[in-house]
């Protein structure tokens, strides 16, 4: 691949991280204007739920219970150097296409939860999906993007084997 074709694929990523960024700080300023208020609107049966809430802990709200101090270390210092790391590692897989989109989609998603948690001390999330009793916990826009990106980093891995197409092997258009 050359210089043109490697500059391009990095353009284009940095424009994806920044519009899953844009996209999840758009969506949940909405969420808090329309649904901070309590409202829960459905959607296709129940199956897509919109409401507000706000998480001061983790994933599914692991840690929310945890002391002030102990979260604040946790969910900003520690959830930092995992965004530094990421960012690292997707300087790294410039081969690996998988693991590069994973890792860039982990890095918008995160970065945006932590700003949420630097100047607020939460994470807003609004959506909820599932089929009666079966649902989802609340989640938003940068949740979907990291779970996405984890999916692309495993498929990465699996795939690490075999061949794997890199940014180098592409065809040149």
């Amino acid at each position: 691949m050359n210089m043109i074709q490697r500059t391009a694929v990095r353009v284009t990523l940095l424009v994806a991280v920044i519009a899953t960024i844009g996209c999840d700080r758009v969506t949940k300023h909405l969420a808090s204007e329309a649904l901070a208020r309590g409202e829960v609107h459905t959607y296709l049966a129940d199956t897509i739920r919109l409401e507000y809430a706000e998480n001061t802990g983790g994933f599914l709200s692991l840690g929310a219970n945890l002391p002030e101090p102990w979260r604040t270390r946790l969910f900003t210092t520690v959830a930092g150097v995992v965004l530094v790391l990421m960012a690292l590692a997707a300087m790294r897989a410039r081969r690996d296409v998988w693991l590069l989109s994973g890792a860039s989609l982990v890095l918008a998603g995160g970065a945006s939860n932590w700003i949420d948690r630097l100047v607020r001390g939460s994470v807003i999330d609004f959506m909820n999906v599932g089929i009666g009793r079966l649902r989802t916990g609340v989640f938003n826009v940068a949740d979907v993007a990291i779970m996405a990106g984890v999916t692309c980093i495993v498929v990465s891995r699996l795939r690490a084997g075999r061949s794997t197409p890199s940014l180098e092997d592409r065809p040149s258009a």
